[in-house]
Order: structure tokens, then C-alpha cells, then sequence
């Protein structure tokens, strides 16, 4: 699901960008386009771009947005026979499914798209490891060790 970081406190939700976007999907029905979608589950999340177009039937308003949970206040309808909430789409374009110029981009996520596709990757052996002892805790009925618990320090290697 979302980060609830997508919201922050005392910010408008959603914004006056989202707005203007929801506005210019709204021009856009009835025309073929291009989706990029999140995927999320209980244990991961992907990004899927099929590059297969869809006719924009409508927007309608989603009766329970809800900022924590990735849920926008409005989703698309498809030709295909879905319904998805704008939180689940990191981009919507018209006329091409890759690359498109930033004038066939009709919605993106920028703040999502950001922190999933370009945010710094944290791919290490010690972020391997102090990952694989806290879920291995978690396999064994035990806490995650307090430095487990704050990023950026380091565990001990002191035996429980």
C-alpha cells in the first residue's frame, strides 16, 4: 500500500496538482490511454506498465478517500471493465505507453513515482543483514533488536 508519508500533516489533501489532473482526465474521456500501475500486496509491491491502451470511460468520485491508506478521492474507469483508484496509478498518458513528452501526461503521482522509481536505494550488506536478523526474530517469536528499530544505527553483536 502507500506510504502514509504521502500525506503530511497540515498539507491540503489532496492538492490543487491533483486537481488540476482530475481535471484534464476528465477532458480526456472517450480517448485511448496508457496506464502505469501499482500492484501492492501484504508482503510487496510492483509497478506494472503493459503498454496495452484502454478507453478512458469516466472519472467518477470514490466515496471513501482516505490518504493513509493510498485511497484517492476519485478513480478511472476503463473500457476493459475496471475501476481503479487514482491512488493505485502512478501515470496515466494519452498517445504512447512509453516515454511520453510531458504533454501526454494526463495524471502522474509524482510524490509516489519519486520515492518508488528514482528514491535512493538502499541495497547493502548491512541493510541485508540487519533486514534478515529483524524477520528472523520475527520467525522465532522474538522483538527486533532496539537497533533494528531505528535506522541508520547499527546492531550490536551481543547474543541475547
Amino acid at each position: 500500500m502507500h506510504d502514509p508519508g504521502i500525506h503530511r500533516p497540515g498539507e491540503l489533501w489532496p492538492s490543487t496538482a491533483y486537481a488540476r489532473q482530475v481535471e484534464r482526465l476528465r477532458a480526456a474521456v472517450g480517448q485511448t490511454v496508457y496506464l502505469v500501475e501499482l500492484e501492492a500486496s501484504d508482503t510487496h509491491m510492483a509497478v506494472r506498465q503493459t503498454g496495452r491502451g484502454h478507453i478512458l470511460l469516466d472519472v467518477l468520485d470514490f466515496p471513501r478517500p482516505d490518504p493513509a491508506r493510498g485511497l484517492a478521492p476519485h478513480l478511472v474507469l476503463l473500457d476493459d471493465g475496471r475501476g481503479i483508484n487514482l491512488g493505485r496509478i502512478l501515470r496515466i498518458s494519452l498517445g504512447r505507453a512509453f516515454d511520453p513528452s510531458p504533454a501526454q501526461l494526463v495524471y502522474q503521482d509524482e510524490p509516489l513515482r519519486h520515492r518508488l522509481l528514482l528514491g535512493e536505494r538502499t541495497l547493502s550488506k548491512g541493510f541485508i543483514a540487519d533486514r534478515s536478523r529483524r524477520l528472523l526474530g520475527q520467525i522465532l517469536g522474538r522483538g527486533a533488536p532496539p537497533a533494528l528499530d531505528t535506522p541508520g544505527k547499527e546492531p550490536d553483536n551481543r547474543a541475547d
